[in-house]
């Protein structure tokens, strides 16, 4: 349960940062929960917090998907293809790991979690941080 510093925290994280810093931290935030499923497999609890990480991953991408499909979204058209193409693999990937679940499999889904969010986290040339 969070404690009211991390609600505050969380709210003025909200407020004062920029789209893509806050799916760069909601990228990090789930890549976390991901590895800690992944760390506590096998052990009391550990099944419930693989299925809340992956739903979270799943809503987090679903939400991707649908920005992406929004007609007045403003990326590049093969960049939009390209996350598309990328959406479908994390969605086959969590459905493989629903239906067949191994640890080592949640590696991919952290990896690119962090990957994706580390690059929406680096400022863009010629922008002040």
């Amino acid at each position: 349960m969070p404690s009211p510093a991390v609600d505050a925290y969380t709210t003025v994280e909200r407020v004062t940062s920029s789209g893509r810093q806050l799916e760069a931290s909601a990228l990090f935030r789930v890549a976390r929960s991901l590895q800690l499923a992944q760390e506590e497999w096998g052990k009391p609890g550990g099944q419930g917090k693989l299925d809340a990480a992956l739903k979270q991953n799943q809503k987090l991408w679903t939400l991707f998907q649908a920005e992406i499909a929004e007609p007045d979204n403003p990326l590049p058209v093969d960049l939009k293809a390209s996350l598309a193409h990328l959406i479908a693999f994390i969605d086959r990937r969590t459905f493989d790991l629903m239906a067949f679940p191994a640890p080592e499999k949640l590696s991919i889904l952290i990896n690119i979690n962090r990957n994706v969010a580390a690059g929406l986290a680096a400022t863009p040339a010629g922008v002040a941080a």
